[in-house]
C-alpha cells in the first residue's frame, strides 16, 4: 500500500512538472532550462524511490517467527563460544601433560680454593656442567592425558544441552510475547463492540425509547476505560517479554565486529507474525500412554540426555583420577649426568677431566598419610559425581511427570473450551443482547456477557500457549533420544 502511494505521488509530480513546462516554455532557452530542471528532479525522485521502496520491502520481511527466534538465539549465544574455548583449552593441556618435563641444566665451580681462588692451584678444582631429566611416576603422563581428553569430551554434550535449554527459554519468551499480542488484539476487537454498544445506548437514552438509563451509559463507558487499562497492563507485560527476548537476539560482543552486532529487530514492537505454528511432541506415544511408565524404564530414555552424557564423561574422568592417585605408590625416577673440566697444573701438565652419571628416585614408604588418603579422595570424588548423575535423572523424571500431567489437563481444558464453554458464552452474550434490545433484559447482563466472552477467548488463547510451552519442556527432556536417532540415521546412510 505504501509503495502504491509513493508511485502515485511520483506520477502526479511528473505530470505537474510536464504541464508547467508546456505552458511556460515560450522561449527556447527557457525550455532548455526547464528540461534540465525536469531531468534533475527525475534523478532525485528516482534516487528517493530506489531507497524508500527497498527499505519498506525489507521492513515488511522482518518477521520474527518462532523458528527464526530460536535459531538466531542459538547462533548468537556467547556461552556456546566460551564453552568451545574451554574444550580447546583442555585438549591443548592434554597434549602438554603427555610430554616429559623439561631437563634441568646446572653450571658450577667445584672445590675452588679460598686462599687464592686460583682455578689451576688444586687438582680437584673443576668447572662442572650437568643435566638432569625427571621421569614421572608410572603411567602418570598417559593417565593424565586420557583424563583431560575425557573431560574435554563432556563439552560437546554441554553445548547440546545448552542449545536445547536456549530453545526452551527463547521459545517460551516468544510464546508469551505472542500471547500478549493476541490478547491485546482480542481486547481491541471487543473494545470496538463496546464502543458500538455505547453509541446504541446513548441513542436509546436520547430518544427516550425503551428503558435505557443514564447509569447504563456510565457503565458502558466504565467498561471501555477498564479495557483501556487492561491494554496498558498487557502492553507493559509485552515490553517485559520483548526486552528479555531481545537479549537473546543480539550478536553484540559475540563477534569481533561489534559495529554490526546489533539485532536486526527493534528493541520493542517486534513483529511476531500472525500465525502460531504448533510444536510437534517428540515422544507422543510415551507421553500420552494411558499407564504411566516405571521409573527404570523412563531412566533409559534420560540416559541419552546430553546433560547426563556430560556427567558420564565426568565420571569416567574422575575414575582416571583414581588410577592417577594409585601411581603415587611408584617411585619418581631421575637421571643426571655431569662433566667436570679441570685446568692444567701450574707446571703445565695436563689434568684429566671428570665425567659423572647417576640416578635418583624417591621411596614411597610412608603411604598411610599421603598416598592412601589421595586414593580415598579420588574414590570419594567419583562417588560424588555418580550422585550428581542420580540427582539429575531424578530431576528429569520429576519434570517429565509434571509436564505430562499438566499437558493432559490442558488438553482436556482446551476441548472443554472449544466444544462447550466458548459456544455457551457466545450464546449467553447473544441472548443477553437480544433481551436488552427487546426491552426485557438488563444492560448489566449484556456487559457481563461480553466481558465473559472476552475472558473466555483470552483463557483459550492462554491454554493454547501453555500447551506449546509444556511441549517445549517435554521435548527438552527427550532431546538426547532425538540426537541419537539422527546419529543412527546418519550412520546407516554412511554404511549404505
Amino acid at each position: 500500500m505504501v509503495n502504491k502511494i509513493i508511485v502515485i505521488s511520483i506520477n502526479t509530480f511528473f505530470i505537474s512538472i510536464g504541464r508547467h513546462m508546456c505552458f511556460t516554455s515560450i522561449k527556447k532557452q527557457q525550455h532548455l532550462r526547464n528540461a534540465g530542471l525536469f531531468l534533475i528532479a527525475s534523478m532525485i525522485v528516482w534516487l528517493i524511490l530506489s531507497v524508500i521502496l527497498p527499505a519498506t520491502a525489507i521492513a515488511a520481511n522482518k518477521v520474527l517467527s518462532f523458528e527464526r527466534a530460536i535459531k538466531q538465539a542459538q547462533e548468537y549465544d556467547p556461552w556456546l563460544k566460551g564453552n568451545k574455548h574451554k574444550q580447546n583449552a583442555l585438549i591443548a593441556l592434554s597434549r602438554a601433560v603427555d610430554t616429559l618435563p623439561d631437563p634441568k641444566m646446572s653450571l658450577g665451580m667445584a672445590n675452588l680454593p679460598t686462599n687464592g681462588f686460583d682455578f689451576s692451584q688444586e687438582a680437584m678444582t673443576q668447572f662442572k656442567v650437568g643435566m638432569t631429566q625427571i621421569f614421572p611416576r608410572g603411567d602418570t603422563r598417559a593417565i593424565k592425558n586420557k583424563q583431560l581428553k575425557l573431560q574435554s569430551q563432556a563439552y560437546p554434550f554441554l553445548r547440546l544441552d545448552r542449545r536445547a535449554k536456549v530453545a526452551v527459554t527463547v521459545g517460551s519468551l516468544w510464546l508469551d510475547a505472542y500471547r500478549i499480542k493476541q490478547s491485546i488484539a482480542l481486547i481491541e476487537k471487543n473494545r470496538s463492540l463496546f464502543e458500538q454498544l455505547v453509541d446504541v445506548t446513548q441513542a436509546s437514552y436520547a430518544s427516550a425509547l425503551g428503558k435505557t438509563r443514564q447509569q447504563d451509559i456510565v457503565r458502558a463507558q466504565l467498561e471501555l476505560t477498564r479495557l483501556d487499562d487492561r491494554i496498558d497492563q498487557l502492553a507493559q507485560q509485552k515490553n517485559h517479554f520483548e526486552g528479555q527476548l531481545f537479549q537473546w537476539l543480539t550478536s553484540y560482543l559475540v563477534d569481533d565486529n561489534t559495529a554490526n552486532g546489533l539485532s536486526a529487530f527493534p528493541l520493542d514492537n517486534i513483529n511476531l507474525g500472525e500465525k502460531l505454528i504448533g510444536i510437534d511432541l517428540q515422544q507422543p506415544a510415551l507421553v500420552y500412554a494411558t499407564k504411566l511408565q516405571k521409573a527404570d524404564h523412563l531412566a533409559l530414555y534420560f540416559e541419552q540426555h546430553p546433560a547426563v552424557m556430560a556427567i558420564n564423561k565426568k565420571i569416567q574422568a574422575t575414575r582416571k583420577g583414581i588410577n592417577l592417585a594409585q601411581q603415587k605408590y611408584q617411585p619418581e625416577w631421575g637421571v643426571n649426568a655431569s662433566y667436570g673440566y679441570r685446568d692444567d697444573t701450574p707446571l703445565g701438565n695436563s689434568r684429566a677431566d671428570f665425567m659423572s652419571f647417576g640416578i635418583t628416585f624417591d621411596l614411597p614408604l610412608f603411604t598411610e598419610h599421603r598416598q592412601d588418603q589421595e586414593v580415598k579422595s579420588a574414590i570419594a570424588e567419583t562417588e560424588a559425581m555418580k550422585t550428581e548423575k542420580t540427582l539429575l535423572i531424578r530431576q528429569l523424571l520429576g519434570a517429565y511427570s509434571s509436564g505430562r500431567g499438566r499437558l493432559v489437563r490442558l488438553n482436556s481444558r482446551e476441548i472443554l473450551y472449544r466444544n462447550k464453554l466458548l459456544p455457551q458464552t457466545h450464546d449467553r452474550a447473544e441472548a443477553a443482547l437480544t433481551s436488552y434490545t427487546n426491552d426485557y433484559g438488563e444492560f448489566s447482563e449484556v456487559v457481563y456477557a461480553r466481558i465473559a466472552v472476552l475472558n473466555a477467548e483470552i483463557d483459550q488463547l492462554t491454554i493454547e500457549i501453555e500447551q506449546q510451552k509444556i511441549i517445549l519442556e517435554l521435548n527438552y527432556l527427550f532431546v538426547g533420544n532425538l540426537a541419537r536417532v539422527h546419529r543412527n540415521n546418519h550412520n546407516n546412510g554412511t554404511s549404505k
